[in-house]
């Protein structure tokens, strides 16, 4: 079999015009892996409440971080998949999960130079009902009903890949010897508590308490609470970080039901208030910066910190098109070349 990749990310609107914009929300906010309600509830929800007042909104935030050539997100992950092609002979295609370079595009382009053995890297280093699970379910139904010929192999979650941690943990290393800084804040999307839950495959482990993503399970498979907590441990453990000087929150909520805490906004007003004056903020749930992490972050984030007495708040690039990145995705092509990995 004729063996090819797809690279998939989140996706973005084509412009930041709020059509464009409305546009994009409501694929995204309309997939049932994101907001988990029954449909007439979800319609009701986004099609009658968010697509009629956010869309502007996040039209002029994406206007702060566009650049000249596109969405940085798209941007980055179209250098990205550059460099991932120029290390190996077998084809790289790239999608996204919501937008116009979708999954469906991706498979035809890699079926059009003759593939018929794909495999699917969402880039997210944890799992998420929300990610990597939207992606890996849309990929299978696309495949049942447009490629019937097509074989689908995914990569797990990486989160606890050495070669990763390694690479994660020398793009901060790199930012952090350059500071003088006092906390160091791990940021990971936000998702709500009942999707923990929901990808709990023991049906009775996470209890979203203080021990359960401590205590080992089958459940971590599948746990992004677990995962990103994890991230944090090891990477911390790596770059030798005192007790005390580092820890994890979660950002992006939306709505009212309870998310995973605590949240990112309320850490950083908290951390000023106590007297911390130089932060610096690590995002580690995505692999390619974003509305989340150049908007949200480091715009919004640095405002509430020197709103609250903070000085210094410097956000740290996630790993972007770095050439170690790209190598290790590289690698991890090349390896499967010969080597069998799990079947969609």
């Amino acid at each position: 079999m004729s063996k090819g990749i797809l690279l998939v990310n989140l996706g973005s609107p084509d412009s930041t015009d709020p059509k464009d914009v409305k546009k994009y929300l409501g694929e995204f906010l309309m997939d049932p892996r994101v907001i988990d309600v029954p449909l007439w509830a979800r319609i009701l929800l986004v099609k009658g409440i968010i697509l009629n007042t956010r869309p502007k909104k996040s039209a002029a935030a994406y206007k702060k971080i566009w650049w000249d050539e596109g969405s940085p997100l798209i941007v980055l992950s179209e250098k990205l998949q550059k460099k991932v092609a120029d290390r190996t002979s077998i084809p790289i295609g790239l999608a996204m999960r919501y937008g116009s370079m979708n999954i469906k595009k991706g498979l035809q382009e890699l079926q059009d130079k003759g593939v018929n053995e794909v495999m699917i890297i969402p880039l997210y280093p944890q799992f998420a009902m929300a990610t990597t699970e939207t992606i890996l379910v849309l990929a299978e139904k696309l495949q049942k009903e447009h490629f019937p010929n097509m074989k689908l192999i995914d990569v797990p979650a990486f989160y606890n890949k050495s070669e990763y941690l390694e690479i994660l943990s020398k793009s901060i290393a790199e930012k952090l010897e350059k500071l003088d800084y006092e906390h160091l804040l791990f940021s990971y999307h936000g998702v709500p508590e009942r999707h923990i839950r929901k990808s709990d495959i023991t049906k009775s482990h996470c209890k979203i308490d203080k021990s359960c993503c401590n205590t080992p399970s089958p459940a971590h498979e599948f746990c992004y609470r677990h995962q990103c907590y994890s991230t944090t441990q090891q990477v911390a453990k790596k770059l030798n970080l005192k007790e005390g000087t580092y820890s994890t929150s979660f950002q992006s909520r939306l709505g009212f039901d309870p998310w995973l805490q605590p949240y990112t906004d309320r850490t950083i007003e908290r951390m000023g208030k106590e007297g911390i004056k130089k932060m610096a903020i690590v995002t580690p749930a995505f692999v390619s910066d974003c509305l989340e992490t150049l908007e949200e972050i480091a715009m919004e984030g640095e405002e509430i910190f020197h709103e609250v007495g903070g000085k210094e708040f410097t956000t740290i690039p996630c790993l972007n098109d770095r050439d170690d990145w790209a190598d290790l995705l590289a690698n991890w092509v090349n390896e499967w070349v010969t080597v069998k990995t799990q079947t969609v």
